[in-house]
């Protein structure tokens, strides 16, 4: 008999489920997500797909979310948000609505799906009732590819990264995190240094959730002018690879034709680093 938490009844031991690791393949896009070494549940969340716009080119979508491991059923905020987003998305895109547009409206769209886990009146399975609970809470990025078009949203400090398929050209981060650090570096107070050195470095300042402050979408377009791969993750992967020039070294130079193997690689390379989700 295995409980509402997944634990044997019987030998205590917690058991295998469908979302300790997950991978997802459609053309143009890959996604791999693993429960990683160091948590009892995988809190992230991916949702993918390609649509077709009024003018008959293909929109290739992925949208990302990080369970905040201090809220209560962050594994749901994350799966809310990221399904949420992409169903907006595909519709507004095959609406003919702008890709930034699009974006910025999926992102509220998915700050409003984990809002009403809030009040949707479902018991927190891993907290007693006296305790004070968190709201369900997560971070999102997104990404939409429409022709030479590259637009990015995101929420908190999930990241995407561009990397050219030519290595001796210049990769870039493509986002900046709703956190602490990022804030002290903005503000002139501390050097990056100094700022990630800190403690409360990855404190983040930006989320979604019902408790969260005024949900502000960050958005950006890019047209890149040679060919590359958009790299969306959370910081399960980023921690160990957090420079753009770090990130190009650790995908592989054939990530464009082989995306899901790509993205396997990946969540292998942040195992071995050491484990949190991915």
């Amino acid at each position: 008999m295995i409980d509402d938490d997944g634990y044997c009844e019987h030998c205590g031991h917690a058991q295998p489920r469908e979302r300790d690791h997950m991978e997802h393949e459609t053309p143009g896009v890959a996604a791999v997500s693993d429960r990683g070494l160091r948590h009892h549940r995988n809190e992230d969340a991916f949702a993918v797909s390609t649509t077709t716009q009024p003018d008959g080119g293909t929109a290739v979508l992925a949208v990302v979310c990080d369970g905040v491991s201090s809220a209560a059923r962050s594994d749901e905020a994350s799966t809310a948000a990221s399904a949420g987003a992409l169903a907006s998305l595909e519709a507004a895109l095959a609406a003919g609505t702008p890709p930034r547009e699009a974006t910025h409206r999926a992102i509220l769209d998915a700050a409003r799906a984990v809002d009403a886990l809030a009040s949707s009146g479902h018991r927190a399975r891993e907290h007693r009732h006296h305790q004070q609970e968190n709201a369900p809470a997560c971070t999102i990025v997104s990404a939409v590819i429409t022709g030479e078009l590259l637009t990015v949203g995101w929420v908190g400090d999930s990241r995407a990264y561009w990397v050219p398929d030519d290595r001796a050209t210049q990769p870039a981060r493509l986002t900046e995190d709703d956190s602490w650090a990022a804030q002290m570096v903005a503000a002139g107070l501390l050097s990056e240094a100094e700022a990630y050195a800190d403690e409360r470095a990855h404190a983040i300042t930006g989320w979604l959730g019902a408790d969260a402050y005024e949900v502000e979408p960050h958005t950006a377009a890019f047209q890149p002018d040679r060919p590359g791969v958009v790299i969306v993750c959370t910081d399960g992967l980023w921690n160990y690879a957090e420079t753009a020039e770090r990130m190009a070294a650790v995908v592989p130079s054939d990530a464009r034709e082989r995306p899901l193997e790509t993205a396997r690689r990946l969540v292998g390379y942040a195992l071995d680093g050491g484990g949190t989700t991915t």
